[in-house]
């Protein structure tokens, strides 16, 4: 696992969103150093965020693409506040290809439930019956590549809405 940065890193206050610049460095040993963008770096843009209460966890994989996604194979995890993420750094360790999935613990209670939301990179289109029987996308639909500095990915977030899996026309910008 990458650990140069820690695991909590928000560059939301560094690159211009809600947090003071005091509390996201104070939050993550990484926001300076995304700040200057010299580094390889995701700068993973949080988009229909159902809330501000609960917990947002972003990971970052990398390796070989069939294991993306499969569980404990992330490179770098980080977990905060959703009212804390709107743009989230994540290190990477160098420049390559790689895929996030961010997932929104609606309630903070640790479990998957039908509140909760999820995204990945690329935003692939998932239905209900795809995350039951597959899981996992195809991963050319979720790979990016980084290069040697921060690399701006949206991420999209979708959440269960009667028997399909999409964006809230109601959630967060």
């Amino acid at each position: 696992m990458f650990k140069l940065f820690g695991s909590a890193m928000v560059a939301a206050a560094a690159l211009g969103g809600s947090l003071s610049l005091a509390r996201a460095e104070a939050m993550n040993a990484a926001a300076p150093v995304c700040r200057a963008g010299n580094v390889p770096a995701v700068l993973v843009q949080l988009v229909g965020v159902r809330s501000d209460s609960g917990t947002i966890r972003v990971q970052a994989y990398g390796g070989d693409p069939a294991r993306y996604f499969d569980k404990g194979s992330y490179l770098e995890r980080i977990d905060m506040p959703a009212s804390d993420a709107h743009e989230v750094c994540v290190p990477v360790p160098k420049p390559g290809v790689y895929a996030i999935s961010v997932r929104h613990d609606a309630n903070g209670n640790g479990k998957s439930d039908m509140r909760d939301g999820g995204g990945m990179s690329g935003n692939p289109r998932m239905s209900v019956w795809d995350l039951i029987v597959k899981n996992k996308p195809d991963p050319k639909e979720v790979q990016i590549r980084v290069g040697a500095g921060v690399t701006p990915v949206r991420v999209v977030m979708n959440y269960v809405q009667g028997g399909s899996f999409r964006p809230l026309a109601t959630a967060r910008p």
